[in-house]
């Protein structure tokens, strides 16, 4: 049976595209999705897709995976650097974690370089573009 994997975006990645290519790539959040699709049915599994700009409907995303998901890929976009919410989410629901940024994190302004996801994550990849969701996957359907 498929394991089924959530995968969160945060604020803003709805203007993927758009939004400073330079830095986040041209692919659409779309793109991203069907890649992700694509992907996770080549390695027997299923992923449901969601984004919001609303941090206390990422949260409540979260806090539904328990029991419905095995595990969770987020890009929590600015969230990472404030939100202790989703931090507490995600520990509570205490499921396999991979945090994704398409950026990498650690070669941008200093305020984006703690995230509070990081702790409560089993992996975290960054700087990779889209490809980081694919990579999240492949970990996942291993550590599954």
């Amino acid at each position: 049976m498929a394991k089924r994997v959530l995968v969160l975006n945060g604020p803003n990645l709805n203007m993927l595209g758009t939004r400073e290519p330079a830095t986040y790539g041209s692919q659409t959040l779309a793109d991203i999705e069907s890649l992700c699709k694509a992907e996770a049915g080549k390695l027997t599994l299923t992923v449901e897709f969601k984004q919001s700009n609303h941090e206390g409907e990422l949260v409540t995303w979260i806090q539904q995976a328990l029991g419905a998901f095995e595990a969770i890929v987020i890009n929590p976009g600015a969230y990472s650097h404030t939100s202790i919410a989703i931090h507490d989410a995600l520990r509570a629901v205490a499921l396999p974690v991979i945090e994704v940024h398409l950026s990498n994190i650690y070669t941008r302004e200093s305020f984006r370089h703690h995230s509070y996801v990081s702790p409560v994550a089993t992996g975290v990849i960054c700087g990779l573009g889209a490809a980081g969701y694919r990579l999240a996957l492949h970990a996942l359907a291993e550590k599954l």
